[in-house]
Order: structure tokens, then sequence, then C-alpha cells
């Protein structure tokens, strides 16, 4: 089972990335979508967001981050 507060943190990092994208912030978008990457990196290297839970969401980042092929600073 995933923690209440680390699910709802990155559930809202995601939000973020959605309401970026379509209000068509693009540097925000970017900026959103680097940060989420980090942080389920971050988490899943020290244990706090177990494989099965990396996995979902990291093919949910996977999405995000082909849709915004093009997407340039």
């Amino acid at each position: 089972m995933l923690n209440h507060k680390l699910k709802e943190s990155i559930e809202n990092k995601f939000k973020e990335l959605q309401m970026n994208l379509e209000n068509n912030y693009k540097d925000l978008a970017i900026d959103a979508r680097k940060d989420l990457e980090e942080t389920l990196e971050r988490l899943h290297e020290s244990g706090e967001l177990k494989e099965k839970y990396y996995k979902k969401y990291k093919e949910k980042l996977d999405d995000y981050t082909n849709r915004m092929i093009g997407y340039h600073h």
C-alpha cells in the first residue's frame, strides 16, 4: 500500500503538470515534468516508492513526456 501523503504529493505534481499543459504554459510544464521525474527517481532510490508504484507513475510520466515532444526552453 502506498503512503497516503506520498500518493497525494505525487498526484498533486501530476495535476500541476496537467494544468500547465492545458493552459499552454510550456516552460512551467517542462519544469513540472522534470520535477516530477526527479521526485519519482529519488523516492524510488530511497525505497519510499516501491517498484510496483514506481512503474505505474513512470508509465504515466512517460505518456506526458511523449505528448511534450517538441517543447523546448
